[in-house]
């Protein structure tokens, strides 16, 4: 098992590395000169060089890679041209939302999804199965800013039911911060007023964020229970007379949740990056919005640095999955040695 988590971290580490790379050269070979955007329209050209030599954009391309990994080792991101404050400043203020977020929706569709492929498979080729089914590929197919835009224009603005967007409302006071989750530190601080505006608000962009993980998820945890209910032993269970109850939930679910967990873990890693598109349609104050508003101004450090955080939280829960994975079924652990 050792030897498997070293192999799966050496590989999770090399694609980090790569990916550090392959974000920083398409972020300075790409059109527009953050440093002339930096400086302003009025900006003399010794101002724009200025600014150049400040932030090491007049060296080499390689000079200037082999610069940035040295400070992301130390755990320096660079400075922002745009806001002038330090990245990893900026990322510890922002990423807590979209955490929270993502935490939020993956547990949602997990709660839902499991159920829906369960029914479905139980009561395979019914008008239930069918409907579930139908609900899956319409899920898988739609994209998240539109569900977002649909979800706020019906709910938000016709019904009045949600907030359009942000994580508080203006006259709420965010909770004394302990994890930066809003949810959890208004629970561990028992302020329930808290509590329920952020999960007012939250509501509208984890469906958004969350409807095509769950149709995913739902899809295969069907298939998975197909082929488990179809089993030798499933047979032999319902033979020695046991419920059905018993039969699906704990012997049937338990086998088919293998499979399902790594999807999980894979839609965990989309709604990372799906991120940048819902919080921009609900302007929610998290790592994706920050990462556009940096795209717009042309801003290459924060770019990095959020591609590589996202990058890296997504091979995490990959590499927690296969872990798990590994140690429940040790012939996974046998393949990969």
């Amino acid at each position: 098992m050792l030897l498997f988590t070293a192999k799966k971290f050496l590989i999770m580490v090399g694609t980090l590395f790569a990916l550090l790379a392959i974000t920083f050269t398409i972020s300075h070979v790409a059109p527009g000169d953050p440093a002339a955007l930096a400086a302003g329209p009025d900006a003399t050209e010794e101002m724009i060089q200025q600014i150049r030599e400040e932030f090491g954009l007049d060296k080499p391309l390689p000079v200037q890679f082999l610069i940035y990994v040295g400070g992301v080792l130390q755990g320096d991101f660079g400075t922002s041209i745009h806001t002038g404050r330090e990245v990893v400043s900026d990322l510890a203020r922002f990423f807590p939302a979209t955490l929270e977020l993502v935490l939020f929706s993956i547990l949602f569709a997990i709660a839902i999804a499991v159920p829906i492929g369960v029914i479905s498979a139980v009561r395979q080729n019914t008008i239930t199965d069918h409907t579930l089914r139908l609900f899956s590929v319409a899920g898988v197919g739609l994209p998240m800013f539109w569900l977002g835009l649909m979800l706020q224009l019906f709910f938000a603005l016709k019904l009045g039911w949600f907030p359009l967007g942000g994580r508080l409302g203006l006259l709420t006071d965010p909770p004394t911060t302990i994890t930066g989750l809003y949810i959890i530190d208004s629970l561990l601080t028992l302020n329930f007023t808290t509590l329920l505006e952020s999960l007012h608000h939250i509501v509208l962009p984890a469906v958004a964020l969350c409807f095509p993980a769950l149709a995913s998820i739902a899809r295969v945890n069907r298939a998975e229970m197909l082929e488990v209910l179809s089993q030798d032993y499933i047979v032999n269970a319902k033979a020695q007379g046991l419920s059905k109850f018993r039969i699906v939930a704990i012997y049937a679910l338990r086998n088919a949740m293998l499979p399902t967990m790594a999807m999980i873990g894979l839609r965990f890693g989309w709604m990372l990056g799906g991120t940048v598109l819902v919080e921009s349609v609900f302007n929610w104050p998290g790592v994706g919005l920050y990462a556009v508003e940096a795209a717009v101004a042309s801003d290459f450090e924060p770019i990095v640095a959020v591609t590589v955080l996202l990058g890296f939280m997504f091979m995490l829960a990959n590499l927690a999955i296969d872990i798990v994975y590994g140690i429940l079924d040790p012939r996974v652990r046998g393949a990969n040695i």
